[in-house]
């Protein structure tokens, strides 16, 4: 990691941005290696895990409450645990009559977010086992869960979240396989396939990252004039169109909205227009039938968007030409697993919103009204 004040790149957020595929490998080898989970990390984890009883309640703020939102889908899919992500500043005021043997896991960069801590200490009070998700092994949250797993992702200076976002993503899947362990709902041929896709996430992205960055700065450059975005996704990939519409509001200062692609033609479909592009995440893991489904709904729907006039910006795996047929702009992403794909996709997400804001003469690293830690609610 870099330990200068000046960025390598011309924005630290660029350079957080190509610092991923490093901090992803780091927080990996944290918790896993070539034998698989590592005891000396993960078995407190294991043991939080077996003591669930009850529901898990998620609770975090802002990007962090995408990465748990991605978590939700991936936990219950893969383990068959019930889920529930809150609002962190909601939390603190929900009703603990309908949480009983409840466990909590807050999330956040920092550490030290105010009404993140303040959804851990309610738990706390309430009796619950708690854990904390942070990039600051010693900060408040870390110190005061059950259970902390920090991710690796190294000092974070720009405000927008990049490699942080990216390092809990990947954290929480591993959550998600160790609760699959637990419950015995994956095999462990299974979870080594599983850990052996991750292992090879860093240099997929490494890869994919020059390309990205080009392919996506003449992206903006066409889009530069536009001031109303919808993002659409659909399962695993609907938390990451709303990260994808975040980003562009808090870096770029642009209306952007993140909906599930089903929820497009009940009520903001008025809104597109040329003026009003779609951004479709229209990837697919072909080994999984239900993705596969929801990539057939989302042509479908390209399709009838196509039909109506829209403008079309999608992320598609490489080399899909239905979508490259239906769509205005293709931003290619190689193929990985369907519970992978979150972590990738949301990196071209990233460059868009970074020229977007470079376009609009915005200094990236220090959006207006905003702070790397909201530490007063």
């Amino acid at each position: 990691m870099p330990t200068t004040a000046t960025p390598t790149l011309a924005h630290w957020m660029l350079q957080e941005i190509h610092e991923q595929p490093a901090t992803l490998a780091a927080t990996l080898a944290r918790y896993a290696d070539q034998n698989g989970f590592r005891d000396d990390t993960c078995e407190p984890i294991r043991e939080w895990l077996a003591a669930l009883k009850g529901d898990l309640v998620i609770a975090a703020s802002g990007s962090s409450r995408h990465a748990g939102m991605v978590a939700e889908i991936t936990i219950e899919d893969l383990s068959g645990i019930a889920v529930d992500v809150e609002y962190a500043s909601e939390y603190c005021y929900r009703c603990e009559q309908s949480l009983k043997d409840a466990a909590v896991m807050i999330v956040s960069q920092s550490g030290e977010t105010a009404d993140t801590l303040a959804a851990l200490r309610k738990a706390h009070a309430a009796g619950h086992k708690t854990f904390a998700i942070t990039n600051v092994p010693a900060s408040t949250m870390a110190n005061e869960a059950t259970v902390s797993m920090p991710t690796e992702a190294g000092r974070e200076r720009a405000i927008p979240a990049t490699k942080s976002f990216t390092g809990q993503l990947l954290v929480l899947h591993l959550i998600a396989l160790l609760a699959a362990e637990s419950r015995d709902t994956l095999t462990d041929a299974a979870i080594d396939q599983h850990l052996a896709a991750a292992a090879a996430l860093p240099e997929l992205i490494a890869s994919q990252l020059e390309g990205w960055e080009k392919s996506v700065r003449e992206v903006a450059e066409k889009y530069r004039d536009v001031e109303n975005f919808l993002f659409l996704g659909r399962g695993v990939h609907y938390p990451i169109a709303r990260e994808g519409a975040l980003k562009l509001k808090e870096s770029a200062y642009i209306h952007a909205e993140g909906y599930p692609s089903g929820e497009l033609k009940h009520g903001p479909n008025a809104l597109v227009s040329e003026k009003t592009p779609l951004v479709f995440l229209a990837t697919v893991d072909h080994n999984e039938p239900d993705s596969v489904e929801r990539y057939q709904r989302n042509l479908q729907l390209m399709a009838d968007m196509k039909a109506q006039g829209a403008n079309i910006l999608a992320v598609a795996n490489e080399g899909d030409g239905e979508v490259e047929a239906l769509a205005t702009h293709v931003i290619a992403v190689k193929p990985t697993s369907e519970w992978l794909l979150p972590i990738c996709e949301v990196i071209p997400f990233q460059f868009f919103s970074y020229f977007m804001s470079i376009n609009n003469g915005i200094d990236v690293d220090r959006p207006r009204n905003l702070v790397k830690a909201v530490v007063e609610e």
